[in-house]
């Protein structure tokens, strides 16, 4: 007789297989879908009331404009000439005809997947549920985005366009990829299809309705929500370490942290954040503070925290900013210590502004300043980073116009732009994960803090985006404050450059062409990771590594290739860098008392939300 045995256990897997994706209780889906409907109903409402009520105006024409022009020159490179044109479309049939293959090998070996198959890149998680690799259909159409992703980003490198054109093709090539994933659909992602049945639709309500709320919370456009927000709040388990606010300006507040140990170095440490973020990426949580870490190394810290601008700032431009931001703030710590000669750090565009501010300052015979660190800092823009996409001339003129008409860029248009530099890690997820699947996002303090974003003033801004991104004019000589043309080759003290390995907005190689405009001898270093990992990385982590090989001469991939890598923080290496310049100590300094100060650490311009 046949034995049925192992096909009966094959026919029960299959049913088993069948039942998940088949709607249970038709009923309660059908109310669930109305009830979705009714939320969706909320979100417009809540998108389309700011646009009737002229609060909101969309300027998606420029981005979408500029995307056509450069997919323009894209196409036109490969339809040119027939024969590259034949060259695309064969590798695009024959990628499709692996898949085909893959598909067919599938049902002559009784479903099991073809190991010859096209495959994620490693780290993409995606398709991590085994249904992609296990259900024939999912198989297919990850296979098929696979191969016409993958063949999209082949045109862009394989063309021969101008960089920047290449760069732009290059972003808004992997925007669309991203987009378009089958993952991010629910008849299309076999885990997300089956929450939808196995809950009869109510991840869909609750994702609507979270939609809607996040709209409302953007006024009129999406704030995408990356955490938990409601378990954190700023100065209580976010941003801790003993301070006091010793002064402010109408830029700037002044903090002086408390120290902890018994002595101090004699050069007190300032701190000149970017105004793009707030601070506290600095002082997260004591764990990961290295705020906190550098008072316990007996650093007296001081930190500017930048106000959040609104209509009043608006004509504060970079030479405003160095006068009641820096400058306010070496006289601060110049009247709190007593001491003349400091120590000051810059991170990321607060750097880039202190480089600017020290070539002033060479010229204006201001010399308080006797080392200086930038952290992820560009004073060169050649090879900038991803973000020179979103900078041309027509893209920045709308952009001082929208600008102009309320003094300031809001902080959400500049909280989307970087995260579309990395929309596959800090937008696709959540859209998925909070709008799909109906579930709320886990607590994350720095996530917490990247949607934490401030808005820009006008005159800043532009005058940032011009000098710096669009005409280069810091490093080559050619920008002017207070009246005169400032030179990077008149800062002589010692630098301290550090950059980072995976940094997709100030990337390593642009930190390292900068170094050559320095005027005095400058220490490069690059760090593991990114823009933000790679500087907050405590030594208590044993996390990443280092890389140092003295003066920072001839090309970067040589440096590179000769550079001695050291595993862990990088931050044990500065202060020994620091301590080299002057190690002398002096008695712990006080803080003022509470009737002196103007409240405690972290201040308040740090808690004004946009």
């Amino acid at each position: 007789m046949p034995d049925t045995t192992a096909s009966n256990e094959t026919d029960t897997k299959n049913e088993s297989a069948i039942e998940q994706y088949l709607v249970k209780d038709p009923e309660k889906f059908a109310i669930n879908l109305a009830r979705m409907v009714e939320e969706a109903g909320r979100a417009a409402s809540a998108w389309v009331g700011p646009r009737e009520n002229g609060e909101v105006r969309d300027s998606v024409a420029e981005p979408m404009t500029d995307m056509v022009k450069t997919f323009s020159k894209l196409t036109e490179y490969w339809l040119s000439d027939p024969s590259r044109a034949l060259e695309a479309q064969t590798r695009l049939f024959a990628g499709y005809m692996g898949v085909w293959n893959s598909a067919i090998q599938r049902a002559q070996n009784g479903d099991h997947p073809d190991q010859n198959a096209i495959a994620p890149e490693r780290g993409d998680k995606r398709f991590n549920d085994p249904e992609w690799g296990k259900n024939a259909f999912f198989d297919f159409l990850k296979q098929a985005y696979l191969v016409t992703s993958q063949w999209a980003g082949d045109l862009v490198t394989h063309a021969q366009l101008d960089d920047r054109t290449k760069q732009k093709a290059s972003f808004y090539v992997k925007q669309l990829s991203d987009a378009i994933s089958p993952s991010n659909f629910i008849l299309t992602n076999p885990e997300l299809f089956r929450e939808t049945i196995s809950s009869n639709g109510e991840n869909l309500v609750r994702g609507m309705r979270m939609l809607a709320e996040d709209i409302q919370a953007g006024k009129g456009d999406l704030k995408l929500r990356q955490s938990d927000y409601s378990r954190f709040e700023v100065g209580k388990n976010i941003a801790t370490t003993p301070g006091k606010v010793v002064a402010r300006s109408a830029l700037a507040e002044i903090i002086q942290y408390a120290p902890s140990t018994p002595d101090v170095l004699k050069r007190p440490l300032l701190i000149c954040p970017p105004w793009i973020n707030k601070f506290y990426i600095l002082d997260l949580n004591p764990e990961k503070s290295f705020i906190r870490w550098a008072v316990e190394q007996g650093h007296t810290v001081f930190v500017i925290s930048w106000v959040n601008p609104d209509e009043r700032h608006g004509r504060k431009g970079w030479e405003a900013y160095i006068r009641e931001g820096l400058q306010f703030a070496l006289d601060v710590v110049e009247k709190t210590t007593g001491e003349r000669e400091i120590n000051a750090i810059g991170y990321c565009v607060g750097g880039t502004l202190l480089a600017a501010a020290l070539a002033l300052f060479a010229k204006e015979r201001e010399d308080r300043i006797k080392s200086v660190t930038f952290f992820t800092t560009q004073v060169d823009f050649t090879f900038a980073g991803d973000l020179k996409i979103f900078v041309d001339e027509d893209q920045v003129t709308a952009l001082e116009q929208s600008m102009g008409a309320k003094g300031y860029l809001d902080g959400t248009k500049m909280a989307t732009a970087f995260n579309m530099l990395r929309s596959g890690d800090l937008i696709w997820p959540y859209v998925v994960n909070n709008y799909m699947r109906g579930k709320a996002p886990l607590p994350f303090d720095l996530l917490y803090w990247n949607a934490d974003s401030t808005r820009m003033a006008a005159a800043n801004h532009s005058f940032y985006l011009r000098n710096c991104y669009l005409q280069n004019n810091l490093s080559q000589g050619r920008m002017e404050l207070a009246g005169q043309n400032i030179s990077l080759s008149e800062i002589t003290i010692p630098v301290y450059n550090l950059a980072a390995r995976e940094d997709h907005i100030a990337p390593a190689r642009s930190v390292f062409l900068g170094c050559k405009y320095f005027g005095g001898k400058v220490d490069y270093v690059m760090a593991g990771s990114g823009h933000i990992a790679g500087v907050v990385n405590p030594v208590a982590s044993k996390k990443y590594q280092y890389w140092t090989d003295g003066k920072p001469e001839g090309e970067f991939d040589d440096w590179v290739a000769r550079a001695v890598e050291t595993p862990g923080s990088w931050w044990v290496h500065w202060h020994q860098w620091i301590e080299e310049k002057d190690n002398s100590r002096v008695p712990a300094r006080k803080l003022p008392p509470a009737s002196k100060s103007l409240g405690d650490a972290p201040g308040t311009y740090v808690k004004v939300r946009v």
